[in-house]
């Protein structure tokens, strides 16, 4: 048989990726292209990292860069990894091994030279490829054949792989989103579920850069459905999953020509209050600004709903241009298929149309009038502000000073 070879790969002839290889093809040592470099290649994706792996141990490895002067940071080298930084770009070199004893993360390793082996202990045929400097594609679980359906199947025993890192679950639901088609495979999907229990020993931070990266994959929609079908989204959030308001949410940012993003989406599948946002960003761990954004979408999103422009321009005035999007699409992702579009299209289109003023009074005109410094002032300026909002957005003098002079009665009465 004809081996495969890389055709459109220029990476592999110039370039610091061709200079790295080079630099460890040599003496006797080899070293290939892993993982998902080649995947992507041969998927015709865009690539992001470029991993090699190789038969120099890490020691030489890290020598043979200092003689070619480029630089060499012992990432994991414990486990035989080091990154070396070739014109600005890293690459992560690993030395071919075996995992002696497996426990989740922290397997213990011996290095060696079996590229069959090493293929053989990584999680999915399609992930499991390898591309020499010469281009020739090494395919030693069928991976290839894998490629050509886009079918994301675990390496041998699909329990196995699984137990040696529960991740693997929400990978294999990650990748085939990524790049599946059709549905997911059968084996390991129902490996997938009888292993289920797994996922409460993975950390929140792990389990939070699955979760994100799948919730923007171009298949999404069909990997989420099969996730909440076996039962691991009400396993990984703690609560309901809404699948059909995560599709509409999907929907809504391609009708605007939004780019996919998975805070939005977050909140579409699983968060109806600001309980919700908040349970899901402590169980994944979210950042402080992914966590703010989540509770914001959840507050009352409902509001959002059946407005006319002059209220639109107030809830764009009062949530900002962004956090008015997000909650404005999540609104449109919870009504489903049974309002216009229409409407939902201008409201959305509205920060293009119409930038909102900023409001013209200050603490000074409340001060003129003889209002005292203090909580009474900004008393005071706050019911202007709702007076200036629902008579919408005046700037003449003679209604900001009939608003000012409104709200100034007002206190006083109060304070009477």
């Amino acid at each position: 048989m004809t081996p495969a070879r890389l055709s459109d790969a220029p990476w592999l002839r110039s370039g610091p990726a061709a200079r790295v290889l080079g630099l460890l093809n040599e003496d006797g040592e080899e070293a290939r292209v892993v993982g998902g470099a080649v995947r992507n290649a041969l998927l015709g994706v865009p690539i992001v990292d470029i991993d090699i792996a190789t038969t120099a141990v890490p020691s030489e490895v890290v020598r043979r860069a200092k003689v070619a002067g480029i630089k060499s940071v012992p990432t994991g080298i414990e486990h035989g990894t080091v990154t070396l930084v070739a014109d600005g770009q890293p690459f992560e070199i690993t030395t071919l091994r075996e995992d002696t004893e497996t426990f989740g993360r922290k397997a213990k390793v011996a290095f060696g030279r079996d590229w069959v082996g090493d293929a053989r202990r990584r999680d999915f045929t399609i992930n499991a490829l390898s591309v020499d400097i010469d281009g020739v594609v090494h395919d030693h679980v069928g991976g290839l054949a894998d490629i050509a359906e886009r079918r994301v199947r675990f390496i041998g025993d699909p329990q196995q792989r699984i137990e040696e890192d529960y991740l693997r679950i929400l990978r294999f639901f990650r990748i085939h989103a990524a790049f599946g088609a059709g549905e997911v495979d059968r084996d390991g999907y129902f490996a997938c579920i009888g292993a289920r229990a797994g996922l409460a020993s993975l950390s929140a931070e792990r389990v939070r850069m699955e979760i994100l990266k799948l919730l923007i994959a171009v298949g999404a929609v069909g990997a989420v459905a099969a996730m909440a079908d076996g039962g691991f989204l009400q396993a990984i959030f703690g609560g309901v999953a809404y699948t059909g308001p995560f599709q509409a949410m999907i929907a809504g940012e391609r009708e605007l020509g939004l780019e996919a993003d998975a805070i939005r989406r977050l909140a579409a599948l699983a968060v109806a209050v600001t309980e919700d946002a908040r349970r899901l960003a402590t169980r994944l761990r979210l950042s402080n600004a992914e966590a703010k954004r989540l509770d914001s979408m959840g507050h009352r999103w409902w509001r959002l709903a059946d407005m006319d422009e002059p209220l639109a321009k107030r809830r764009l005035y009062r949530l900002g241009e962004a956090a008015y999007r997000d909650r404005l699409l999540l609104a449109w992702a919870r009504a489903g298929g049974n309002t216009d579009p229409k409407a939902w299209r201008e409201h959305a289109s509205l920060p293009q149309r119409w930038s909102a003023p900023k409001f013209p009074l200050r603490a000074a005109d409340f001060i003129a009038r003889g209002v005292a410094e203090g909580p009474v002032l900004g008393h005071a300026i706050a019911l202007a502000e709702d007076a200036w909002l629902a008579a919408d957005f005046p700037m003449d003098q003679a209604a900001l000073a009939a608003i000012a002079d409104q709200a100034v009665s007002r206190v006083s009465r109060d304070r009477a």
